[in-house]
Protein backbone atom coordinates (compact mmCIF):
# COMPACT_ATOMS: atom_id res chain seq x y z
CA UNK A 1 0.00 0.00 0.00
CA UNK A 2 1.00 3.36 -0.76
CA UNK A 3 -0.31 6.38 0.55
CA UNK A 4 -0.49 10.33 -0.41
CA UNK A 5 -2.15 12.87 1.17
CA UNK A 6 -2.45 17.32 0.77
CA UNK A 7 0.72 16.91 -1.80
CA UNK A 8 3.29 14.47 0.42
CA UNK A 9 3.67 10.69 -0.17
CA UNK A 10 3.79 9.37 3.48
CA UNK A 11 6.71 7.22 4.37
CA UNK A 12 4.78 5.06 6.64
CA UNK A 13 1.25 4.54 4.54
CA UNK A 14 -0.04 2.67 7.93
CA UNK A 15 0.93 5.86 10.45
CA UNK A 16 -1.58 8.51 11.59
CA UNK A 17 -1.99 10.55 8.90
CA UNK A 18 -5.73 12.48 8.74
CA UNK A 19 -6.90 15.13 12.01
CA UNK A 20 -8.93 13.52 14.32
CA UNK A 21 -10.75 16.98 13.33
CA UNK A 22 -11.29 16.19 9.79
CA UNK A 23 -15.22 16.67 9.17
CA UNK A 24 -14.29 13.52 6.63
CA UNK A 25 -13.73 11.49 10.18
CA UNK A 26 -16.32 12.90 12.04
CA UNK A 27 -19.33 13.57 10.67
CA UNK A 28 -18.65 11.49 6.70
CA UNK A 29 -18.54 14.79 4.72
CA UNK A 30 -16.62 13.51 2.07
CA UNK A 31 -16.72 12.18 -1.31
CA UNK A 32 -14.35 9.25 -2.94
CA UNK A 33 -13.34 7.22 -6.34
CA UNK A 34 -12.39 3.72 -6.32
CA UNK A 35 -10.37 3.27 -9.63
CA UNK A 36 -8.83 0.06 -10.57
CA UNK A 37 -5.37 -0.33 -11.59
CA UNK A 38 -4.46 -2.62 -14.43
CA UNK A 39 -0.71 -2.79 -15.34
CA UNK A 40 0.26 0.17 -13.50
CA UNK A 41 -1.97 2.06 -14.95
CA UNK A 42 -5.81 3.75 -13.62
CA UNK A 43 -8.56 2.87 -15.91
CA UNK A 44 -11.21 4.99 -17.10
CA UNK A 45 -9.04 7.80 -14.97
CA UNK A 46 -10.91 10.84 -16.52
CA UNK A 47 -14.61 9.87 -16.03
CA UNK A 48 -13.54 8.82 -12.36
CA UNK A 49 -12.33 12.28 -11.95
CA UNK A 50 -14.97 13.89 -13.80
CA UNK A 51 -17.82 12.28 -11.56
CA UNK A 52 -15.65 12.80 -8.09
CA UNK A 53 -15.49 16.91 -8.81
CA UNK A 54 -19.50 16.08 -9.66
CA UNK A 55 -19.89 14.46 -5.99
CA UNK A 56 -18.12 17.07 -4.40
CA UNK A 57 -19.51 20.04 -5.56
CA UNK A 58 -22.72 18.15 -4.88
CA UNK A 59 -22.30 18.17 -1.38
CA UNK A 60 -20.90 21.12 -1.14
CA UNK A 61 -17.38 20.96 -1.22
CA UNK A 62 -14.52 23.34 -1.84
CA UNK A 63 -13.85 23.12 -5.72
CA UNK A 64 -11.73 19.93 -6.38
CA UNK A 65 -8.14 20.26 -7.82
CA UNK A 66 -8.17 18.18 -10.65
CA UNK A 67 -4.44 18.42 -11.23
CA UNK A 68 -3.48 17.94 -7.29
CA UNK A 69 -5.42 14.62 -7.63
CA UNK A 70 -3.51 13.45 -10.82
CA UNK A 71 -0.07 14.36 -9.04
CA UNK A 72 -1.33 12.14 -6.22
CA UNK A 73 -2.46 9.37 -8.26
CA UNK A 74 1.19 9.60 -10.19
CA UNK A 75 3.04 9.61 -6.31
CA UNK A 76 1.13 6.53 -5.15
CA UNK A 77 1.60 4.43 -8.68
CA UNK A 78 5.62 5.58 -9.28
CA UNK A 79 7.29 2.50 -9.00
CA UNK A 80 4.68 0.01 -7.38
CA UNK A 81 4.26 -2.34 -10.65
CA UNK A 82 0.59 -3.00 -9.86
CA UNK A 83 -0.13 -5.55 -12.26
CA UNK A 84 -3.70 -5.54 -10.66
CA UNK A 85 -4.82 -2.76 -8.25
CA UNK A 86 -7.01 -0.21 -6.87
CA UNK A 87 -6.99 3.45 -6.21
CA UNK A 88 -9.01 5.36 -3.47
CA UNK A 89 -9.42 8.74 -3.45
CA UNK A 90 -11.08 10.53 -0.93
CA UNK A 91 -11.90 14.21 -0.52
CA UNK A 92 -13.27 15.77 2.31
CA UNK A 93 -14.00 19.21 4.08
CA UNK A 94 -11.19 18.72 6.09
CA UNK A 95 -10.42 19.88 10.00
CA UNK A 96 -13.62 21.66 11.17
CA UNK A 97 -15.22 22.04 14.58
CA UNK A 98 -16.86 18.92 16.30
CA UNK A 99 -20.40 18.98 15.20
CA UNK A 100 -22.13 19.29 11.52
CA UNK A 101 -21.24 22.58 10.81
CA UNK A 102 -18.09 23.33 7.92
CA UNK A 103 -14.50 25.30 9.26
CA UNK A 104 -12.73 27.14 7.14
CA UNK A 105 -9.41 25.20 7.63
CA UNK A 106 -9.51 23.91 4.21
CA UNK A 107 -10.19 20.54 2.40
CA UNK A 108 -8.49 17.21 2.74
CA UNK A 109 -7.17 15.04 -0.23
CA UNK A 110 -5.95 11.30 0.52
CA UNK A 111 -4.84 8.99 -2.57
CA UNK A 112 -4.14 5.39 -1.78
CA UNK A 113 -3.18 2.31 -3.94
CA UNK A 114 -3.07 -1.09 -2.91
CA UNK A 115 -3.53 -4.58 -4.99
CA UNK A 116 -6.45 -6.03 -5.72
CA UNK A 117 -7.48 -9.56 -5.82
CA UNK A 118 -9.52 -11.09 -9.09
CA UNK A 119 -13.58 -10.97 -8.12
CA UNK A 120 -15.29 -14.50 -8.63
CA UNK A 121 -16.70 -14.50 -12.13
CA UNK A 122 -20.41 -15.32 -10.23
CA UNK A 123 -21.87 -14.65 -6.87
CA UNK A 124 -25.03 -14.18 -4.85
CA UNK A 125 -26.84 -10.94 -3.83
CA UNK A 126 -29.56 -10.34 -0.89
CA UNK A 127 -32.52 -8.35 -1.20
CA UNK A 128 -32.44 -6.10 2.19
CA UNK A 129 -35.43 -4.00 3.74
CA UNK A 130 -34.37 -0.51 4.20
CA UNK A 131 -34.93 1.55 1.01
CA UNK A 132 -32.83 3.61 -1.22
CA UNK A 133 -34.40 7.69 -0.60
CA UNK A 134 -34.19 8.80 -4.28
CA UNK A 135 -35.46 11.86 -3.06
CA UNK A 136 -32.96 12.37 -0.26
CA UNK A 137 -29.90 15.15 -0.75
CA UNK A 138 -27.15 12.54 -1.00
CA UNK A 139 -28.87 10.52 -3.89
CA UNK A 140 -26.57 10.18 -6.68
CA UNK A 141 -23.56 11.07 -4.49
CA UNK A 142 -20.54 8.96 -4.18
CA UNK A 143 -19.90 10.09 -0.28
CA UNK A 144 -18.43 8.70 2.53
CA UNK A 145 -21.08 8.53 4.67
CA UNK A 146 -21.65 4.74 3.97
CA UNK A 147 -22.94 3.59 7.54
CA UNK A 148 -26.09 2.05 5.81
CA UNK A 149 -24.14 0.78 2.97
CA UNK A 150 -21.86 -1.03 5.56
CA UNK A 151 -24.62 -2.17 7.68
CA UNK A 152 -26.94 -3.87 4.39
CA UNK A 153 -23.77 -6.00 3.31
CA UNK A 154 -23.66 -7.54 6.98
CA UNK A 155 -26.86 -8.70 6.68
CA UNK A 156 -26.12 -9.80 3.00
CA UNK A 157 -23.21 -11.47 4.48
CA UNK A 158 -24.77 -13.30 7.19
CA UNK A 159 -27.66 -14.86 4.49
CA UNK A 160 -24.25 -16.14 2.43
CA UNK A 161 -24.31 -13.13 -0.02
CA UNK A 162 -21.45 -11.15 -1.50
CA UNK A 163 -23.42 -7.97 -2.07
CA UNK A 164 -27.09 -6.09 -0.83
CA UNK A 165 -29.40 -4.47 -3.42
CA UNK A 166 -31.98 -2.18 -2.69
CA UNK A 167 -34.87 -0.75 -3.56
CA UNK A 168 -35.79 2.56 -3.37
CA UNK A 169 -38.54 4.53 -1.73
CA UNK A 170 -41.07 4.01 -4.75
CA UNK A 171 -40.25 0.11 -4.50
CA UNK A 172 -38.47 0.04 -7.44
CA UNK A 173 -34.94 -1.70 -8.28
CA UNK A 174 -32.17 0.47 -7.54
CA UNK A 175 -28.51 -0.64 -6.78
CA UNK A 176 -26.22 -2.70 -4.33
CA UNK A 177 -24.11 -1.06 -1.88
CA UNK A 178 -20.99 -0.66 -4.22
CA UNK A 179 -22.54 -1.91 -7.40
CA UNK A 180 -25.44 -1.42 -10.37
CA UNK A 181 -27.52 -4.15 -11.30
CA UNK A 182 -28.20 -5.21 -14.54
CA UNK A 183 -30.67 -7.89 -15.68
CA UNK A 184 -32.32 -9.26 -18.83
CA UNK A 185 -36.09 -9.74 -19.04
CA UNK A 186 -38.18 -10.67 -22.45
CA UNK A 187 -34.59 -11.25 -23.64
CA UNK A 188 -33.60 -7.34 -23.15
CA UNK A 189 -30.85 -6.28 -20.87
CA UNK A 190 -32.08 -3.62 -18.52
CA UNK A 191 -31.05 -1.37 -15.84
CA UNK A 192 -32.62 1.37 -13.34
CA UNK A 193 -32.51 4.85 -14.12
CA UNK A 194 -30.63 7.60 -12.31
CA UNK A 195 -33.71 8.82 -11.32
CA UNK A 196 -33.99 5.83 -9.36
CA UNK A 197 -31.65 7.12 -6.45
CA UNK A 198 -28.64 4.73 -7.82
CA UNK A 199 -25.01 6.38 -8.38
CA UNK A 200 -24.40 6.72 -11.97
CA UNK A 201 -21.36 3.96 -11.97
CA UNK A 202 -18.40 4.59 -14.08
CA UNK A 203 -18.93 0.68 -15.34
CA UNK A 204 -22.57 0.84 -15.63
CA UNK A 205 -21.74 3.51 -18.14
CA UNK A 206 -19.85 1.54 -20.29
CA UNK A 207 -21.67 -1.54 -20.01
CA UNK A 208 -24.47 0.66 -21.84
CA UNK A 209 -22.19 2.06 -23.96
CA UNK A 210 -20.89 -1.01 -25.06
CA UNK A 211 -23.42 -3.94 -24.34
CA UNK A 212 -26.61 -1.30 -25.39
CA UNK A 213 -28.68 -1.80 -21.85
CA UNK A 214 -31.95 0.36 -21.61
CA UNK A 215 -32.49 2.18 -18.33
CA UNK A 216 -36.05 1.62 -16.90
CA UNK A 217 -37.32 1.78 -13.34
CA UNK A 218 -39.34 -1.32 -12.67
CA UNK A 219 -40.95 -2.40 -9.30
CA UNK A 220 -37.85 -4.51 -7.27
CA UNK A 221 -40.22 -7.67 -6.52
CA UNK A 222 -41.41 -8.00 -10.77
CA UNK A 223 -37.38 -7.81 -11.15
CA UNK A 224 -36.68 -10.49 -8.90
CA UNK A 225 -39.46 -12.78 -9.75
CA UNK A 226 -38.96 -12.63 -13.99
CA UNK A 227 -36.10 -11.88 -14.08
CA UNK A 228 -33.80 -14.40 -16.22
CA UNK A 229 -30.45 -13.41 -15.48
CA UNK A 230 -28.46 -10.69 -13.41
CA UNK A 231 -25.30 -9.37 -12.99
CA UNK A 232 -23.55 -6.85 -10.99
CA UNK A 233 -21.26 -3.71 -12.38
CA UNK A 234 -18.34 -2.01 -10.52
CA UNK A 235 -15.14 -1.01 -10.74
CA UNK A 236 -13.50 -3.79 -8.38
CA UNK A 237 -16.47 -6.33 -10.28
CA UNK A 238 -16.19 -5.30 -13.68
CA UNK A 239 -19.60 -7.89 -15.13
CA UNK A 240 -20.18 -10.12 -12.50
CA UNK A 241 -22.90 -12.77 -13.10
CA UNK A 242 -25.61 -13.61 -10.24
CA UNK A 243 -25.97 -16.87 -9.33
CA UNK A 244 -28.54 -16.52 -7.06
CA UNK A 245 -30.47 -14.02 -5.48
CA UNK A 246 -32.06 -14.59 -2.01
CA UNK A 247 -33.87 -17.75 -2.47
CA UNK A 248 -34.15 -17.68 -6.27
CA UNK A 249 -31.64 -19.83 -8.02
CA UNK A 250 -30.42 -17.91 -11.39
CA UNK A 251 -28.23 -20.90 -12.59
CA UNK A 252 -25.13 -20.82 -14.81
CA UNK A 253 -24.53 -17.10 -16.62
CA UNK A 254 -26.70 -16.76 -19.42
CA UNK A 255 -26.16 -15.73 -23.14
CA UNK A 256 -26.58 -12.01 -22.19
CA UNK A 257 -24.24 -11.69 -19.45
CA UNK A 258 -21.77 -13.95 -20.99
CA UNK A 259 -22.02 -11.48 -24.23
CA UNK A 260 -21.81 -8.34 -21.70
CA UNK A 261 -18.64 -10.25 -20.06
CA UNK A 262 -16.66 -10.67 -23.14
CA UNK A 263 -17.26 -7.09 -24.65
CA UNK A 264 -16.01 -5.85 -21.44
CA UNK A 265 -12.88 -7.72 -21.40
CA UNK A 266 -12.31 -6.34 -25.28
CA UNK A 267 -13.23 -3.59 -24.47
CA UNK A 268 -10.85 -2.92 -21.40
CA UNK A 269 -7.94 -4.45 -22.88
CA UNK A 270 -8.21 -2.33 -25.90
CA UNK A 271 -8.46 1.27 -24.14
CA UNK A 272 -7.21 2.16 -20.54
CA UNK A 273 -9.24 5.78 -20.68
CA UNK A 274 -12.46 4.83 -22.58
Amino acid sequence: MRAWIDGELLPDPTAPAVRVSDHGFTVGDGVFEAIKVVGGLPFAPDRHLERLARSAAGLGLAELDRDAVRRGVSAVLAGGDLALGRLRITYTGGPAPLGSGRGDAGPTLVVVADELSPTAATTRVATVAWPRNERGALAGLKTTSYAENVLALAEAQRRGATEAVFGNLAGHLCEGTGSNVFYVLDGELRTPTLASGCLAGVTRALVIEWSGAREVDEPLADVLERASEAFLASTTRDVQAVRRCDDRDLGEPGPVTRNAAEVWREREAQDIDP
